[in-house]
């Protein structure tokens, strides 16, 4: 027979190493999802002035040139398609199309192409959402009539209704109409998971939104829509002429900083070109 002091020895000794496994088990279980971010170039935009992005005259007569990415983020309960950019009809033209005056756009890579790339079609995407409806992140909307519209409710109102959002009508994003729809107002737990949430931040648009992302390594990221065209607007809090409201705008700045400030998060300016340069190159991700 062993020595029971023994076995009360053993016992003892191993008894932190099951701990340590339960608790690494238990922190396992509350860990994010596997999710990945794919940054999709979706065109560039170059302007010969910049005024319409800042109304305190900083950048009045200066040219510049915007990025305009797509941000596809694979979920295990499905993927969602954020923005849409310029429009694939677009890269038949090496010249590009001039949007307006002083505004022209390129579309150097498709969309379509770099979903297949992924072994995806537009048919296979389930949910689409965007940060506002603007021409520059709506164009190739049409392509994704099979997945789930997920709209913000004061900003399909705007955008369908007599006085659209500054400065284009959006007649031609017509697929909303019959796909399926998700209406929301306010914030929204895409997953239910709190790993990718919708956050409402007007002002640019009546339902401009932001989109949060609680990645497994990377951490928390904010994509932050056109609530700022680049780091020197965040930093010096500008806010565009063609924005809707200026108080919301600035109420909605505060809050995103606060949100970014608390999280911790890395901030992406879609439109700011260094910040797309940052992310990993596609077909890498964010994970």
């Amino acid at each position: 027979m062993r020595n029971p002091s023994v076995l009360r020895r053993v016992a003892r000794g191993l008894l932190p190493t099951l701990l340590l496994a339960l608790a690494t088990l238990a922190r396992a279980g509350d860990a994010a999802p596997e999710i990945r971010l794919y940054v999709l170039d979706c065109g560039h935009l170059t302007l010969t002035d910049l005024r319409m992005f800042d109304d305190s005259g900083a950048s009045d007569g200066k040219s510049g040139a915007m990025a305009v990415p797509c941000f596809l983020i694979r979920h295990p309960k499905g993927d969602l398609l954020w923005d849409t950019g310029l429009g694939d009809a677009i890269a038949a033209s090496p010249q590009g199309k001039e949007l307006s005056p002083g505004i022209r756009a390129t579309v150097p890579h498709r969309l379509v192409d770099q979903l297949r790339q992924l072994g995806l079609a537009p048919a296979d995407i389930d949910f689409l959402a965007f940060s506002h409806w603007h021409e520059d992140h709506t164009g190739n909307a049409n392509l994704f009539g099979h997945a789930t519209w997920i709209l913000q409710r004061r900003e399909l109102a705007a955008a369908t209704g007599r006085a659209p959002p500054p400065f284009e009508s959006l007649a031609p994003v017509s697929a909303w109409k019959t796909a399926r729809k998700r209406i929301i107002d306010g914030d929204m737990n895409v997953f239910g998971d709190g790993s990718v949430r919708i956050l409402l931040m007007p002002g640019h648009t009546p339902g401009h939104q932001v989109l949060e992302l609680r990645l497994p390594h990377a951490g928390t990221v904010l994509l932050a829509g056109d609530l700022y065209h680049s780091r020197a607007n965040r930093r010096f809090r500008r806010v565009p002429r063609i924005n809707v409201d200026r108080a919301q705008t600035l109420a909605s700045m505060r809050r995103f900083e606060a949100i970014a400030a608390r999280t911790h998060a890395r901030v992406v300016i879609p439109h700011d070109p260094r910040d797309v340069a940052a992310l990993p190159r596609f077909p890498a991700y964010l994970h």
